[in-house]
């Protein structure tokens, strides 16, 4: 159970990034190298498996995290990214337009990297010995 928090926390890190990335770089690319549009990366699909892969990422790696260090600042951005999320899609580019899409999923995307790195770096802190996340030993 040690390495679990250590290890969803970054792959939800990892997940918000690179929906981030998505949201940012696949429209330049499409400009830029038409033969990519054919690989259909900018559908919404990709956006609900991201989200569905992130939500019980994000609040098995935050509830874990937050039972041993009790921040519960680290569980509300989180949350408030995972709910900025939802709402990017749930309303789509037809009611916010494609750059209100994309501002809020990126926003959304930067909350939970933060709640969950800030997470991680204080389950790794020193003044935490006993968290659940596993301390470097050759530090």
């Amino acid at each position: 159970m040690k390495t679990e928090q250590a290890v969803t926390d970054k792959m939800a890190i990892g997940l918000s990034i690179a929906c981030a990335i998505h949201c940012l770089a696949v429209p330049v690319l499409i400009l830029m190298l038409p033969s990519i549009a054919a690989l259909n990366l900018d559908n919404e699909a990709f956006h609900l498996w991201m989200v569905v892969a992130v939500i019980p990422c994000s609040v098995y790696a935050l509830s874990l995290g937050c039972k041993e260090h009790s921040r519960y600042q680290f569980i509300s951005l989180g949350f408030t990214g995972l709910a900025m999320l939802v709402l990017a899609l749930a309303l789509g580019e037809a009611r916010i337009g494609e750059s209100g899409e994309k501002i809020l999923t990126v926003l959304g995307a930067s909350f939970v990297a933060v709640a969950h790195w800030l997470n991680f770096r204080l389950c790794r802190s020193k003044e935490h010995k006993d968290c659940a996340c596993p301390v470097d030993q050759s530090a």
